[in-house]
């Protein structure tokens, strides 16, 4: 009699849950970059330098040379080629120090102006991917991955810090040489001026004083329209908030 095969019953293979992405900064990366924020009252921009094997958890934030204003970034097109030259002698790729754009808003709206998305479009538009992320003075924070292969798309994503990983203690006067020498403030962003809002009159009876209207008569167009995009721009019309998580 023929003993019958003894049949073995194969698992199936577990269903791997997927994680959504997120934007992970070393604490140290994050510190650096609040410590530029609240350094003035202008944007500053600058890259996210990531580990080769997880592309989206930012261990450096490194600045370059930048005209800076309240309202616009215009980084040195030298000082662009300098830091290509920089990175790729430590033998980066520049898919871990060209593919994250981190910048900061004076204020209290992290939303992309228009001038953020065409400069987004045209410095990150053929990259395969790219990630943009704003951080504004008082906290509010957006990030969104682009994905420019196949049939393309972006999401909006968390940004974390993550506590877990190694980082190095704060260096303030390290810090604070690399903004003196990267940050050039313009004129315009020194000439900022408040007044205050009656909201029991009526909005048609206000206007802008005569000495505003001058240094935006003085701008070049291009700036003209980057500031009033920026002023376009307000936290209240714009319902999602972005916030930092932290973990250990």
């Amino acid at each position: 009699m023929k003993k019958k095969a003894s049949q073995q019953k194969t698992k199936s293979p577990e269903k791997k849950r997927m994680t959504p992405p997120a934007l992970r900064f070393s604490p140290s990366a994050w510190a650096k970059l609040i410590y530029f924020r609240d350094q003035g009252d202008t944007e500053i921009s600058g890259f996210g330098i990531s580990d080769p094997d997880d592309l989206l958890c930012v261990r450096e934030f490194q600045t370059i040379r930048q005209e800076a204003s309240v309202a616009s970034i215009s980084l040195d097109d030298q000082a662009i080629a300098d830091y290509f030259d920089v990175q790729v002698d430590a033998g980066r790729q520049p898919e871990q120090f060209f593919r994250i754009w981190l910048h900061t808003h004076p204020g209290g709206s992290s939303h992309p102006s228009s001038t953020d998305e065409s400069t987004f479009e045209r410095v990150f538009g053929r990259c395969d991917w790219a990630l943009m992320c704003i951080v504004a003075q008082e906290g509010e924070i957006y990030a969104r991955l682009r994905f420019n292969t196949g049939p393309g798309g972006e999401v909006k994503i968390p940004v974390l810090v993550d506590y877990s990983l190694p980082f190095a203690a704060s260096d303030h006067q390290a810090w604070q040489a690399e903004y003196d020498a990267n940050i050039q403030v313009s004129d315009w962003a020194h000439e900022k001026r408040s007044f205050g809002i009656n909201e029991e009159r009526e909005f048609v009876e206000y206007s802008l004083p005569q000495d505003i209207i001058e240094q935006l008569e003085e701008l070049e167009p291009a700036e003209r329209r980057a500031v009033m995009d920026e002023l376009s721009v307000r936290p209240e019309l714009w319902e999602d908030e972005s916030e930092v998580m932290f973990y250990d």
